[in-house]
């Protein structure tokens, strides 16, 4: 990893398990002489290689795009408020905005997770082709709405991998009882075959590994799952990431906090969301790959691919979980009809370009 771009793992671990902030932090955000500080929390440990490199970056080129007329003050997880409460903090107004991802509100917004990803769903371009371009945007702008959120594209960690394990799982049956931290409609998907999938914040993954809570995990791909340590407890590493075939990060904005910007600010915002989605879906694309020789070749990580009848039971569960949208609420059933809609149109062309060439030039190696 490029010296710049990573911390040592000392650093992060120090990092991600900084107390809560003092409570002058809750005071309301700066406005004087035309400046706009906003409260910029998150779900991700500080820096954390991926998604929490993503957060630096995002206030940072908003600050230096907006000549320091807008700044983020940055609190990683926990700092301000505990990983999982974000979307509830910019809601309510203890921050204005956040960085997380979607598929933390099911619990709460049924159809949220479509937004980052769906089980053998959109692949990270032809995610970002449908929220830009085939009305995904004013969707999710639609669904948070009500809680007084406007959600946008901010970071990309790409491809996902299956999960690690503590032991292989070769046949559907292993995975009945197995507790594998999985959240949105992918631990919907495994919960149908007999896993039990449970949500944990990320900075919490690695000790319930260790200690047993959980046998098994998914995170996103290499560069951020080394970061964290996974492969220090376990060594079985499977693909491909069928649950998540995407990894959109969002910025949850607070919609009060955004009307009040000038035009000028709201178009800088938009852009340092769009350059910083590109920019770390490239990065990822380019760190995933270091990463992943180096878990095979220091730590002997054994990278696997999952059987065919485990990816054949995880289609027929998908069809199952996904199915069930078509009859919730007026909104999940047109995002859901959306998507499948994307999927449709972009599929073939997929299949004509990338995919048609990935194979030929496998066949050339």
């Amino acid at each position: 990893m490029d010296n710049h771009k990573s911390i040592s793992r000392r650093q992060f671990v120090a990092a991600s398990t900084a107390g809560a902030v003092s409570a002058a932090a809750l005071s309301a955000p700066a406005i004087a002489s035309g400046h706009v500080e906003w409260r910029f929390v998150t779900s991700w440990p500080k820096n954390l290689p991926g998604p929490g490199v993503t957060a630096r970056r995002l206030a940072d080129r908003i600050g230096a795009m907006s000549d320091g007329r807008l700044t983020l003050r940055l609190f990683a997880a926990s700092e301000l408020v505990p990983a999982l409460e974000v979307f509830d903090a910019v809601s309510n107004g203890v921050a204005e905005i956040a960085h997380t991802a979607s598929l933390f509100w099911q619990g709460r917004v049924a159809a949220a997770p479509f937004f980052t990803a769906v089980p053998f769903g959109l692949a990270p371009m032809e995610h970002i082709s449908w929220i830009e371009h085939g009305g995904g945007q004013a969707l999710w702008d639609e669904l948070y709405a009500p809680f007084g959120l406007k959600p946008l594209m901010a970071g990309n960690t790409g491809f996902q991998m299956g999960g690690w394990y503590r032991r292989p799982v070769n046949t559907v049956e292993d995975f009945k009882g197995l507790k594998i931290r999985m959240p949105g409609l992918g631990g919907q998907v495994l919960e149908r075959m007999g896993a039990s999938p449970v949500t944990i914040a990320p900075g919490e993954i690695l000790p319930a590994l260790q200690s047993g809570v959980i046998d098994a995990t998914e995170f996103l791909g290499p560069f951020s799952d080394m970061a964290m340590g996974f492969h220090r407890a376990v060594k079985h590493y499977y693909w491909p990431g069928f649950h998540e075939p995407n990894g959109t990060g969002e910025a949850l904005i607070s919609q009060s906090a955004w009307d009040a910007l000038d035009s000028d600010l709201q178009a800088i915002v938009e852009n340092a969301c769009r350059a910083e989605n590109a920019y770390a879906l490239a990065e990822a694309e380019w760190q995933n790959a270091s990463a992943l020789k180096q878990l095979v070749d220091e730590f002997q990580v054994n990278v696997r691919p999952y059987p065919e009848p485990i990816l054949e039971a995880a289609r027929v569960a998908t069809k199952q979980v996904m199915a069930e949208f078509e009859t919730k609420d007026d909104l999940s059933a047109r995002i859901y009809a959306s998507m499948n809609s994307a999927i449709e149109r972009l599929g073939p062309w997929s299949k004509v370009s990338q995919a048609a060439f990935f194979n030929a030039r496998q066949q050339s190696e």
